[in-house]
C-alpha cells in the first residue's frame, strides 16, 4: 500500500498573515512542515500542494515536491483531492501545513490501523485539560468501545450532568483516508451538521462513514498567530 503526505498550503491566512512563509529560524513555516514530515519515514512521498507561486518556490528551494492547484477551494480536504490526478497513492495522510513539528510515532500510529481493512477515514485525538473544555476552539469528539467517531463538536461533550470525573477528548485535524473515500468525501454536498459546526468532519459521520480515531500524546504545535510564531521560533533555537 502507497503512503502518501499531502500538506495543503493556502497563501492566505486571517490571524497572521501569509503564515506559512514567515521566518521560523532560517527557513519557513511551511518548509520546516514539509523538511518534519519527511523526517518521519511514515511515507512513501511528501508533496505540498499549494495556491501560490512564494510557496511553491520556496519548497522546490529546498528540493521538495510540490503542485500548484488549479482552483480555488474551501477546505485543504478540497486541494489534496485535487491533487490526486496527479499523485499515486492508495493511502493519503492529510497533515497542516501550519505544523512544523510532525511526530513520527503518532503519524506512524495512524497509518497502522489501516492494516484492518474495514478502517476508510481515520483521525487523531489526544486528551483535553478540563480548563478548556468550554472553549469552543477546541473541538470535542466522542467514540465508541472501538474508538470509532460518534460526534464532533465545538461543544463540551459528553454534557456531564452529574460532574463526574470523564475523559473528554480533542481532536487533531490530521486525517488519513483511502484514496477512493477521499474523492467521494471531497464530491459530497455539505450536511446540516456540517453547516451548523462548521466541521468538514460531519460530513463523513452524517453519511455514516466510520471514523478511527487514535490516540496520541503529542502536543502540536499550530502556527495561528503572531504568538505562536514567537513560540515556535524559541523552541527552534
Amino acid at each position: 500500500m502507497k503512503t502518501v503526505a499531502l500538506i495543503p498550503a493556502r497563501f492566505a491566512s486571517t490571524r497572521l498573515p501569509a503564515k506559512l512563509v514567515q521566518d521560523l529560524g532560517g527557513l519557513s513555516v511551511i518548509q520546516r512542515t514539509y523538511q518534519s514530515t519527511v523526517a518521519t519515514a511514515v511515507f512513501d512521498e511528501v508533496w505540498v500542494v499549494t495556491d501560490h507561486v512564494q510557496i511553491e518556490v520556496q519548497i522546490q528551494a529546498i528540493g521538495g515536491k510540490v503542485i500548484r492547484s488549479s482552483q480555488e477551494h474551501d477546505s485543504g480536504s478540497d486541494r489534496i483531492a485535487e491533487a490526486l490526478a496527479q499523485v499515486d497513492a492508495d493511502l493519503i495522510v492529510n497533515v497542516q501545513g501550519d505544523e512544523p513539528f510532525q511526530d513520527a510515532k503518532t503519524l506512524q500510529d495512524l497509518v497502522q490501523v489501516f492494516a484492518n481493512p474495514e478502517v476508510g477515514v481515520a483521525s487523531l485525538m489526544h486528551k483535553l485539560p478540563s480548563e478548556q473544555v468550554l472553549n469552543p476552539n477546541f473541538v470535542k469528539v466522542v467514540v465508541d468501545e472501538r474508538f470509532r467517531a460518534l460526534y464532533f463538536s465545538r461543544s463540551p461533550i459528553p454534557y456531564n450532568r452529574e460532574g463526574k470525573l470523564i475523559t473528554y477528548w480533542k481532536h487533531i485535524g490530521i486525517y488519513a483516508y483511502r484514496r477512493d473515500i477521499l474523492l467521494s468525501f471531497t464530491q459530497w454536498p455539505k450536511g446540516s451538521l456540517e453547516q451548523i459546526e462548521l466541521l468538514e468532519q460531519l460530513r463523513l459521520v452524517e453519511r455514516g462513514i466510520p471514523i478511527q480515531m487514535v490516540e496520541t500524546t503529542h502536543e502540536a504545535i499550530a502556527i495561528d498567530t503572531e504568538e505562536d510564531l514567537k513560540k515556535a521560533r524559541l523552541l527552534v533555537k
